[in-house]
């Protein structure tokens, strides 16, 4: 049993019985496990040398057992930490040879999975082994997963994953499909929805995807849905990309406090003060101009600027002017 922390059969048997006993010598030992007496003599000697016994002042030479804690704690923490790094070197040696395979192989690119339940598994598999981040395109009518039963996603969730989930806007006509974003949001999913997407797309840790290679869904192929799980390559980059794309020109999504699913380009419109400001900050004119003009402070103004850049969704100013310019807001 104590193999893990270094020690051969025949030592755990005599450092057992040292631990029952006060102290013991090599004749004793040997009398009551039957090994020869020098054969014992060894034996306690090689747990002396690894710190599990150690010598007495009583003649004939005694000894006696280390604590456990502190003979045996130590050593199997060192044997855990020299595992753990093993584990690692070959998680490095196993990526480093896939890679080779998949450059010389394309079907280690491209993997065909064929049917909704083989689908499904797959799906769930791509987010129990997350460990970052998921990037969704949602579109209408499912194909595999019926609103509401990814549960995976939140176990994903509780776990510290990042999910940013695109739909379109037809996706909001799915039954159940408006409480299960609000499930989502709520639990911490990223929700911003756009008038179209491409195709259906899964993407974990921007390392594996899977998408539809044909149409799916009720009004897509009547046969089985057929679709590519995808490694990392250029393909799955420009996917990548792709999403992030449709991501930046996207509306955020939020759930109310009545717990309704709230578009921030139609329930948030500026106000008067925002629209001048705004017009201003489109042309190009400075905070500090803007603000004499106006006759607000300098952060007064910051405030305004930042409050639009919350409801338009928008990281930067650049990013503020485009969303003005696609929600009408000028």
């Amino acid at each position: 049993m104590l193999e893990a922390a270094g020690l051969t059969a025949v030592e755990e048997t005599v450092y057992r019985l040292l631990i029952t006993t006060t102290t013991a010598s090599s004749d004793e030992i040997a009398s009551q496990t039957g090994l020869a007496p020098g054969q014992a003599q060894g034996i306690l000697a090689a747990l002396a040398t690894k710190g599990l016994a150690s010598p007495t002042d009583r003649q004939p030479r005694h000894f006696t057992a280390s604590p456990p804690d502190v003979a045996l704690l130590p050593r199997l923490q060192r044997n855990a930490d020299a595992l753990d790094q093993a584990r690692s070197a070959v998680t490095d040696l196993l990526e480093t040879y896939r890679s080779t395979r998949r450059r010389q192989d394309a079907g280690q690119l491209i993997e065909v999975i064929t049917g909704a339940s083989a689908l499904r598994q797959h799906l769930r598999q791509l987010q129990d082994n997350a460990r970052h981040e998921m990037l969704w395109f949602c579109k209408a009518q499912y194909v595999a997963m019926p609103s509401g039963s990814n549960r995976a996603e939140f176990d994903a969730l509780a776990r510290g994953v990042r999910y940013r989930a695109l739909y379109e806007r037809a996706f909001f006509d799915d039954e159940g499909a408006i409480d299960n974003v609000i499930d989502g949001v709520r639990a911490g999913e990223i929700a911003r929805s756009v008038p179209h997407l491409p195709l259906r797309l899964a993407v974990a840790d921007r390392r594996i995807a899977i998408c539809p290679l044909v149409p799916g869904g009720p009004q897509g192929s009547p046969s089985e849905p057929t679709a590519a799980l995808l490694r990392e390559s250029s393909l799955l980059d420009a996917l990548t990309a792709l999403f992030e794309r449709y991501w930046e020109d996207a509306v955020p999504l939020h759930v109310s406090s009545s717990g309704t699913v709230d578009d921030t380009s139609d329930t948030a419109p500026l106000s008067e003060t925002d629209r001048k400001l705004l017009s201003l900050l489109v042309a190009g004119i400075a905070d500090k101009a803007i603000a004499s003009q106006m006759g607000l402070s300098r952060r007064t103004v910051q405030r305004h600027i930042q409050h639009m850049m919350t409801l338009a969704g928008a990281a930067t100013r650049m990013q503020l002017a485009w969303q003005a310019a696609r929600r009408g807001w000028l």
